[in-house]
């Protein structure tokens, strides 16, 4: 992964920083998109979500419903993997991008959240629309750029090395486990 850099020393506070999940939903997971799997997407989401949860960190979990519709098509749900968990904050969107209608930024406000670690499907559509917005909200940025995929690999390489450095950090998954801190001990 071109652009993707590892920061040596990068420190992510749990109290103040928050994973959002975007769109790990089976009808597109299944889709296999990009250059990487959905399956291994959803993987490293999980190791992700499990570190931030051990850490005391926030875990924003989003779907997208399709506005009008009375019925939500098959695969809709969270993937089996990333069921929502009791402190979880769980966003249902109906926009591209994860805070436009949704009081997330206000949710994260109130929970005293400054910086946002995004994942999910896809690069280029929800994980680059909730970034934006995110920016414009105020919140520093990070891209765990191998738990997300594009819609193609050229779609994907394009966003990572040229759009998302605009509005925050491209790290790897690895490397941002690595700048989370770990929970305070008793």
């Amino acid at each position: 992964m071109s652009g993707v850099r590892t920061i040596a020393g990068m420190t992510l506070s749990p109290a103040r920083t928050t994973l959002v999940v975007v769109d790990l939903m089976p009808r597109i997971v299944e889709q296999d998109m990009g250059p990487h799997r959905g399956a291994d997407v959803v993987a490293r989401a999980v190791r992700l979500a499990d570190a931030f949860r051990r850490a005391g960190g926030t875990v924003v979990l989003v779907r997208v419903e399709r506005p009008n519709v009375a019925e939500q098509p098959p695969g809709s749900g969270f993937v089996r993997e990333l069921e929502p968990r009791p402190d979880d904050v769980v966003i249902v969107k109906r926009t591209i991008g994860a805070f436009y209608g949704t009081g997330l930024a206000d949710r994260l406000r109130d929970r005293g959240i400054d910086t946002v670690v995004l994942a999910g499907l896809a690069t280029t559509m929800g994980v680059e629309s909730t970034a934006r917005a995110a920016a414009d909200h105020g919140f520093d940025v990070v891209f765990a750029a191998d738990a997300m995929s594009g819609v193609t690999t050229a779609e994907h390489d394009h966003a990572l090395t040229v759009v998302l450095p605009r509005f925050g950090e491209v790290l790897t998954t690895d490397a941002v486990l690595a700048g989370l801190q770990p929970a305070a001990q008793p």
